[in-house]
C-alpha cells in the first residue's frame, strides 16, 4: 500500500471519528473535545511510527540497490583491466612476432 494513501486514509479516519465523536456524544463537550484530542494524538502516533517504518524500508532498499551496483561496477572495471592486460600481451606477441618475422626475411 502507497505511503500517501495510508495518509489519506488516516487523516479521512481522524476526521470522521471526529464528527462521529462531535455528533453523537454522551459527555459534555469539553470531555468529548478531550477524547478527541487524544484520539488525534493516538492516531498521529500510530501515523509517524508507520511512516517511520516505511521510511526505513526504502532506506534498506536504496542501500542494498546501490551495493549490487558497486558490485556491478567493480565487476566491470576487474573485466576491463583482464581486457587491457590481455590486449597489451596479444599487442607484444604481435610486435614481437612481427620483428622476428623481419629479421628472418632479412637473413
Amino acid at each position: 500500500m502507497s505511503t500517501n494513501k495510508i495518509v489519506l486514509g488516516t487523516i479521512a479516519g481522524i476526521a470522521a471519528g471526529a464528527i462521529a465523536g462531535i455528533l453523537f456524544a454522551p459527555e459534555k463537550g469539553s470531555t468529548t473535545r478531550k477524547q478527541i484530542l487524544d484520539k488525534g494524538s493516538d492516531y498521529g502516533k500510530k501515523l509517524k511510527s508507520k511512516l517511520g517504518d516505511s521510511i526505513g524500508s526504502i532506506s534498506n532498499k536504496i542501500e542494498n540497490a546501490k551495493n549490487k551496483a558497486e558490485g556491478i561496477v567493480d565487476q566491470g572495471k576487474a573485466k576491463f583491466e583482464e581486457i587491457k592486460s590481455e590486449t597489451k600481451k596479444a599487442t607484444s606477441n604481435i610486435k614481437n612476432d612481427g620483428v622476428s618475422d623481419f629479421k628472418q626475411s632479412r637473413t
